[in-house]
């Protein structure tokens, strides 16, 4: 019956600089713009997959919500971090490391790195590891996990 999730709605106290974010920063695909109810929709890799919604509403009327872009794993590995520094944006971990460094839940596995949109949803890139899931690991770094034989 449901074979996956095709979109999510977000809503944003400007929609213009929302636009400009998701179009020219994350470089998504805009597919439709509606001026009357205040309404811009984005395609979400290839065109008719999944799509983002984006809503304007008044600033009290915004909660904070979270989701993930599922990415490469090679992306997220070696690119993901130094592509949201030069975009001006702060990619962070619940490593509690210090670092800005992907992580890796252990449970699914995935590893996935952090950051915020201009009205502070909680964003995610995330990519699943064809490995056994190790539940028992929580969240550790990449390279606890590529050394997770000696944790256990």
């Amino acid at each position: 019956m449901i074979k996956g999730l095709y979109e999510t709605h977000l809503f944003v106290e400007n929609l213009e600089i929302s636009i400009d974010f998701y179009k020219n920063v994350l470089g998504l695909e805009q597919c439709y713009y509606e001026e009357e109810r205040r309404a811009a929709f984005f395609w979400i890799g290839k065109p008719k997959e999944a799509m983002l919604g984006l809503w304007e509403k008044p600033k009290s009327e915004i909660d904070k919500r979270h989701f993930a872009f599922r990415c490469e794993t090679e992306f997220i590995l070696n690119q993901a971090t130094k592509f949201l520094n030069e975009k001006g944006l702060k990619p962070y971990n619940f490593l509690n490391d210090g670092t800005d460094k992907p992580m890796v839940f252990a449970w699914m596995p995935a590893i996935a790195i952090y950051f915020n949109d201009p009205d502070g949803h909680y964003l995610e890139f995330i990519s699943i590891l064809d490995e056994e899931a190790t539940p028992e690991l929580g969240v550790i770094s990449y390279n606890e996990w590529t050394n997770k034989d000696n944790l256990m």
